[in-house]
């Protein structure tokens, strides 16, 4: 069977070929510097690299002369320099090269100076395929970062920018006025039979202690209250009395573990998406159940600060002290998917830490 080269050993052989490439065009680019040379058979073995001026024994061509061009570079066998008996004199000696072919040898080199970019881009070359092949023999434990499965849109400069945009939503008198006549009806009814489900499954109950994250007027804690929920409120920006009070989802104003269940339909509209994870969480009683419609098929509206990419995963895992209970397709006014959690009880929590 033939021997199969490793990838190795053709690393280094490549190597080796270009560190030869590059010391011979060091050698090129730095020909103007001339050094003494003998042709003595007894010198030690101290190679020199000069250019061959002309032999006084053996003139060159008659078109070499006139134009007095170097034409060829000698690597020949010179003493060391402790062994040199010219030191006295003041300016190089340049006896007859020796003529022994074994001794030394002519390599023919360009008339034209080759340019220094050219050698220029060979090292770079030969650092970009070096610097590949180190990355592509990395040990295969190391897995590639994986892309993120919430995605925060641009524009926003700081955060007084994004509450900024926020607001014009919310107090736009023209949206202010449909949502208080017009829609206020069809979104309690909608609402309503979201959490008579909820209801039927045991995930609520009359004597819940509820709240609304993003309520804006109320529509969601009408539902709840038409329900027998009467512990039902909701936050907003700007607060709609006496149904919602005034709080940032990124910081709300209430004491740990305050209520049984929690509901919102804004999780889009997080410019910090694991802050309002952890308000929710923190907020929660042991037990408590948190239900979030999100848009995982469309597209947030034009207020929305984050998108999820390719499911709910993202949002599950930011839900670090709870755990999943269900995930279904409902149709909630622009949002497809209701995912709800479980905040998980104090035991099992110290548990997993």
């Amino acid at each position: 069977m033939a021997f199969r080269s490793s990838p190795i050993t053709h690393l280094n052989r490549r190597i080796r070929l270009l560190s030869r490439c590059l010391v011979h065009s060091i050698s090129i680019l730095h020909r103007r510097t001339t050094t003494q040379y003998t042709g003595c058979p007894n010198a030690s073995f101290h190679i020199t690299t000069v250019f061959h001026c002309p032999d006084p024994e053996k003139q060159q061509t008659n078109r070499d002369q006139k134009r007095g061009r170097r034409t060829r570079e000698a690597v020949v066998f010179s003493p060391s320099p402790s062994l040199s008996t010219s030191s006295s004199s003041s300016s190089p000696s340049w006896p007859t090269p020796y003529r022994d072919s074994r001794r030394w040898f002519l390599m023919s080199i360009p008339k034209k100076p080759i340019l220094k970019p050219f050698f220029l881009l060979i090292f770079l070359a030969f650092f970009l395929f070096f610097h590949l092949f180190v990355s592509s023999k990395k040990a295969p434990n190391s897995a590639a970062a994986a892309p993120p499965l919430i995605r925060i849109r641009p524009g926003f400069r700081s955060y007084d920018d994004y509450i900024k945009l926020q607001l014009n939503k919310t107090l736009n008198p023209r949206l202010r006025r449909v949502w208080a006549t017009r829609d206020w009806d069809r979104k309690v009814r909608v609402f309503a039979r979201f959490f008579s489900e909820l209801k039927a499954e045991g995930l609520l109950t009359n004597a819940s202690a509820a709240l609304c994250v993003g309520a804006r007027l109320g529509q969601e804690v009408a539902a709840l209250r038409g329900l027998g929920v009467a512990g039902a409120l909701g936050m907003d920006l700007v607060p709609a009395p006496p149904l919602v009070v005034a709080g940032d989802f990124h910081a709300q104003p209430f004491p740990d573990d305050y209520f049984d269940f929690e509901f919102s339909n804004v999780f889009d509209h997080a410019l910090y998406p694991e802050r309002f994870v952890a308000e929710v969480e923190r907020t929660l009683r042991p037990g408590g159940v948190a239900v979030l419609h999100v848009a995982v098929h469309r597209r947030g509206d034009k207020y929305s600060a984050n998108d999820l990419l390719g499911g709910v995963d993202g949002l599950v895992a930011l839900f670090k002290r709870s755990e999943l209970v269900r995930v279904r397709k409902v149709d909630g006014f622009g949002l497809d998917t209701e995912v709800v959690l479980r905040k998980k009880q104090q035991e099992t929590m110290k548990k997993n830490n």
